[in-house]
């Protein structure tokens, strides 16, 4: 009979340590993935968007058709823009994704899009291009086990082109942004009767908001850098400018309360 010797200690850590290496090789690293819809508003009642799928092109998607991989919308429907102002967001997707590089995300819209004027509503034509998805960059990464959170940031008041008489078309005007590499830009527009727009400009760039019913604004998804502010007011109210609002990466800059003179009669 052959009596068979007990492994060595090291023959044991050598055979422990392929097994690992085996075991990892089949593990899928994930990324938890969050992405928010919000707007930059428009001069109307209602802007309803119907939203029925993101898709995102990853490095982690080589073997899906064409690098595509379909996101689960929490809700599919219906968003109406203009609820999502100063700050305010909505949740799309919530759930984990494969880490890797990610390049381009694509948003599909449905066919039955509406805009409300004056208390009426019209239908937004919707070029069919736009329903196959709308592309947009986004050259980031999605790391392994730290959640990744994105901005849909929908710009209301470009996207919405009135072509006629009651018509009106859907152009969408979209930036994304993320928590990481951006800032913002708070503050309170006084009289809040003034109704004011206002305009963060650096370069040919401009990102805008409409103050609350108190005052109160908030311009997210900043790069850094030195803004002027453009207040824009109802007729009665006189413009103003700010010069030299710095913003950094990751902080809120205060420009605290903002005065604007009403038009001398």
């Amino acid at each position: 009979m052959k009596v068979l010797k007990p492994l060595s200690f090291l023959s044991l850590l050598i055979i422990a340590t392929v097994f690992i290496q085996c075991s990892d090789d089949n593990i899928t690293l994930t990324t938890p993935v969050k992405i928010r819809l919000t707007d930059a508003p428009g001069q109307f009642d209602k802007v309803n968007i119907d939203i029925q799928g993101i898709q995102i092109h990853s490095s982690a998607n080589e073997n899906e058709e064409n690098g595509w991989q379909e996101m689960t919308l929490l809700k599919k429907g219906f968003y109406d823009l203009l609820q999502f102002n100063n700050g305010v967001d909505t949740l799309l997707v919530d759930q984990d994704m494969p880490s890797g590089t990610v390049s381009q995300m694509r948003l599909i819209l449905g066919e039955n899009n509406t805009v409300v004027v004056d208390g009426k509503e019209y239908d937004l034509d919707t070029p069919s291009a736009q329903t196959s998805g709308l592309k947009f960059q986004v050259h980031d990464d999605f790391l392994a086990g730290i959640e990744y959170k994105l901005w849909i940031d929908f710009d209301a008041a470009r996207s919405i082109v009135k072509t006629g008489n009651a018509k009106f078309k859907l152009k969408p005007v979209i930036r994304t942004f993320n928590e990481a590499t951006s800032g913002a830009i708070t503050g309170i527009i006084s009289p809040a009767e003034a109704l004011p727009t206002i305009h963060a400009i650096i370069g040919n760039d401009t990102i805008s908001t409409i103050a609350e019913d108190d005052g109160d604004f908030l311009i997210k998804g900043l790069e850094d850098g030195t803004y002027k502010l453009t207040i824009e007011p109802i007729e009665a109210y006189n413009k103003k400018e700010i010069e030299n609002i710095t913003v950094t990466l990751g902080n809120i800059t205060d420009a605290g309360t903002i005065s604007i003179d009403a038009v001398q009669k």
